[in-house]
């Protein structure tokens, strides 16, 4: 019997594969390779044989980038919320964007941003001083609901109602859901969407009261050099997940690409970048 992970991983890589997101096309160029560039071409073609992408015209606009969001947010849903026995709770995992009711806001950590925004529509001098770049909106969240006193009173007895009167995972003191991890889903890097992936977690450390969710970005980009302009360093991000990592270090190695070879190895060994098969588990943490 194979190991969950291993076979939701499967079902992931046939997921990109089966909605066009990892595609390959007439020219012979993957749909997450940067066209102007031999090597990047080169690395995502090597990940895409290794994947089967078959060939067609790549998505355009941001079709692909939504589908990924869509195909991750299933593979934790299929996922992290197996792991009871080392991360309990009632968990849910979600899409977010504009048509869903689900704001950043909706969490504990966050709920004060909700009314910042009301303040600010009735307020343009304040509304320009401040701009808007408390406003975060992830692509995918992780959260779980508050737990009742009833549950929290099983088997042991741990509060009653002269205690922990503001502690945030307890119902009875407001209910709202805390959020535990943002997932930033990025098909390819480019320079700035790897400083709007920053941006996104600088507002999130930033602007919360209380705990810090899990700060993370899932991507595609083959090229090391651009993956490193993000995942080097510490401080914003937890950690970067690549969508087929085992596959991107054999491609890597094929081609012989000495810097790149050095570039990649340094981010995996200084723990900046995971497979995505790790990320259910470090979600545990």
């Amino acid at each position: 019997m194979n190991a969950l992970i291993a076979e939701e991983r499967k079902k992931y890589h046939q997921s990109l594969l089966d909605n066009e997101v990892l595609t390959i096309d007439k020219r012979e160029i993957p749909s997450n390779a940067d066209s102007s560039s031999k090597l990047s071409i080169a690395i995502a073609k090597g990940v895409a044989d290794r994947l089967m992408a078959e060939t067609h015209e790549k998505a355009v606009g941001q079709t692909s980038g939504a589908k990924f969001e869509q195909i991750n947010m299933e593979f934790l849903q299929a996922t992290f919320p197996k792991m009871q026995n080392i991360r309990p709770g009632k968990w849910h995992i979600v899409k977010l964007g504009n048509r869903n009711a689900i704001k950043t806001s909706s969490f504990v950590q966050y709920e004060h941003l909700d009314y910042l925004t009301r303040l600010l529509s009735y307020n343009r001098q304040l509304a320009a001083s401040m701009g808007n770049d408390y406003m975060v909106t992830p692509d995918v969240v992780v959260y779980r609901e508050s737990i009742t006193d009833e549950e929290l009173n099983d088997p042991v007895i741990m509060v009653d109602d002269t205690v922990s009167l503001k502690a945030d995972i307890r119902r009875k003191n407001g209910g709202l859901p805390i959020l535990h991890a943002s997932i930033s889903a990025k098909w390819t890097m480019r320079s700035d969407r790897a400083q709007n992936s920053r941006t996104e977690a600088l507002n999130l450390i930033r602007n919360r009261k209380g705990h810090l969710p899990h700060i993370v970005v899932v991507t595609g980009e083959p090229l090391p050099s651009r993956l490193a302009s993000l995942a080097l360093g510490t401080g914003d991000i937890d950690c970067m997940y690549h969508f087929a990592l085992y596959e991107l270090v054999d491609a890597v190695n094929d081609i012989g690409a000495e810097d790149s070879i050095e570039m990649l190895k340094s981010l995996i060994d200084g723990k900046r970048l995971k497979d995505i098969s790790d990320l259910p588990l470090d979600l545990c943490v």
